[in-house]
């Protein structure tokens, strides 16, 4: 028997039961690369996947996406066998990504955050330099259970008892076992470089870098993007809903409902602090110019639409100006590393003119706004003159708004900065977190789909693109905020479930995209349906879901 190899565009021989990690080691020399995992048609798969039928099989290397998954829950695995060995009795919860890594926090444990970081750091180095197995299992989930409860996971115990799944499988290493959202490495050996050490309240751990897989990837401090998770986790403990396993029970319970209505309730508030304080700055004669930006699909359009309801309470009348309408000219547009036009880079706007435009507006003055005419890819002017009166503010949406060349003629005290994202603070259990990544992608199939004409497979195809453009341009400013909003409900995932489950499922399997919407399909299944019946109009999430008192 054979698989088809897509690395090499070839065929390679196995014997029944043989594992890809065995097959790396007779081929590996010619992948180029040391692979962690692997595709295997179209789904992500450990390299102690066993073949006993002919697969298409693509290795991965560790700087991919899938390979990066693998690395990072592998090296959670591994932070998890440590700290049961230097703190035994303590409970390790890796709560989000942040600053570069993902922070965790270790109760019950040594007070010492130095000292404890140190001997968790030191019994991870050690553990991996033991080369020792992580074994793939699967068992009856009551059995499962009982060990997950032997072990005092409770938040893995209440997940597994809600889902009522007849067999569960989980990967041990050195005794210990535990679950995970990706596969893992089948040995500690094939991890190499990360760091664990003091951050905040608690702690960071970080991976490699996806381009250099040597070095551990560097810790960027975000102070302000940090608070907003934190705001956010405090809010979940006190409503008694934290991971998935808690609002499954929630919504058995019948309180859907109700916690819809607080989650709702706390959006409200934040909008209306973040008002107030635009309000206060204005009123002391700044704050003409406000900016709000966020990656894709984070809510910014319904975001500024429910801010300016608040600024109107307040009394200032808010004027928006498209950032669209700035686009140069098409053949003025920068062109990607693939020679198309880049209309995600700063430089596809006219910014002499936009900053010019802000500036007379801000002096008093009258400005004819352009238009932007996308079938001709030229601007145009329509007679649209506007100024902007002493109660007035400009509302700008835009994904460049925290960039200081945006506004760079533009003084600082005349600008408000908003960063809106969906920062996911709820999780599947104490050492499986939501991505905030995977929550905005499932609100952009689900919204391109419905309201777009674009199919799951074309947005998951785009995904890649699009990311990287935020990675350029959006989130190296989302430290410059004035304020974050964090757009995210701990109900979401329940409420696009159906919808995207069904949407995910027209991406056909023979194509690479499969390997994602399969995977986004498995995480959904972690949380239990919530009714879409139950969300107001005035929702931001009905920006995704439809039913919104919003025109878009």
């Amino acid at each position: 028997m054979k698989i088809y190899c897509v690395n090499l565009s070839e065929y390679i021989p196995f014997t029944g039961g043989e594992t890809l990690a065995s097959v790396v080691d007779r081929i590996g020399g010619r992948l180029g690369f040391a692979p962690v995992c692997a595709r295997v048609n179209n789904k992500d798969e450990g390299l102690s996947f066993p073949l006993y039928a002919p697969k298409q099989v693509e290795f991965m290397p560790v700087g991919s996406p899938s390979g990066q998954r693998c690395y990072v829950r592998s090296l959670c695995m591994v932070l998890y066998r440590a700290v049961e060995t230097v703190a035994p009795g303590s409970r390790l919860e890796i709560c989000n990504a942040v600053s570069g890594g993902y922070y965790v926090r270790i109760t019950g444990g040594d007070a010492d955050r130095d000292g404890l970081a140190a001997r968790v750091s030191d019994e991870m180095h050690r553990i991996i330099s033991a080369d020792m197995p992580i074994e793939r299992k699967e068992k009856p989930t009551a059995e499962v259970i009982e060990m997950f409860r032997a072990q005092g996971l409770n938040a893995k115990v209440a997940l597994l008892e809600s889902l009522h799944e007849l067999y569960t499988i989980y990967y041990r290493l050195d005794g210990l076992a535990d679950t995970t959202l990706s596969p893992l490495v089948p040995r500690t050996g094939m991890l190499g470089a990360f760091s664990f050490i003091p951050y905040e309240e608690g702690y960071l751990l970080l991976g490699c870098r996806p381009d250099a897989p040597a070095e551990a990837a560097p810790m960027r401090p975000q102070p302000k993007l940090f608070r907003a998770f934190t705001a956010y986790q405090e809010f979940n403990r006190i409503i008694g809903i934290s991971n998935a396993g808690s609002l499954n029970s929630a919504v058995a319970r019948g309180d859907s409902g109700m916690m819809i209505n607080v989650a709702e309730a706390l959006h409200t508030k934040h909008i209306r602090e973040i008002a107030q304080a635009i309000t206060d700055r204005h009123n002391a004669g700044g704050a003409k110019v406000v900016l709000i930006a966020g990656p894709s699909s984070s809510g910014k359009t319904t975001f500024t639409k429910r801010l300016a309801v608040e600024l109107l309470t307040n009394l200032l009348r808010p004027v928006m100006i498209s950032l669209d309408d700035y686009f140069v000219d098409r053949h003025l547009t920068p062109r990607d590393e693939s020679g198309d036009y880049d209309y995600e880079s700063l430089f596809s706007l006219d910014l002499e003119l936009f900053n010019e435009h802000l500036c007379a507006l801000i002096r008093g003055e009258e400005v004819e706004l352009p238009v932007y005419n996308f079938e001709k890819g030229a601007r145009e002017y329509r007679g649209h003159r506007i100024s902007l009166p002493d109660d007035a503010v400009l509302l700008i949406e835009g994904i460049h708004g925290l960039n200081p060349e945006l506004t760079g003629h533009v003084p600082d005290e005349m600008k408000y900065r908003v960063y809106v994202s969906a920062l996911s603070t709820i999780s599947i259990d104490d050492h499986n977190w939501v991505s905030t990544t995977d929550n905005r992608l499932l609100r952009r199939i689900i919204r391109d789909y419905k309201y777009r004409g674009t199919s799951a497979l074309s947005t998951i195809r785009r995904w890649p693109s699009v990311r990287r453009g935020e990675e350029k341009w959006i989130f190296p400013y989302q430290e410059n905020a004035d304020s974050i909003f964090n757009s995210s409900f701990i109900f979401e995932l329940g409420v696009m479930r159906d919808e995207a489950e069904r949407v995910l499922r027209t991406v056909p399997r023979d194509v690479p995209e499969y390997a994602q919407a399969h995977r986004l399909r498995h995480f959904l299944g972690y949380f239990a349906s919530v009714s879409s019946r139950l969300i107001p109009p005035t929702s931001l999430m009905r920006e995704f879901l439809g039913g919104s008192s919003f025109k878009y």
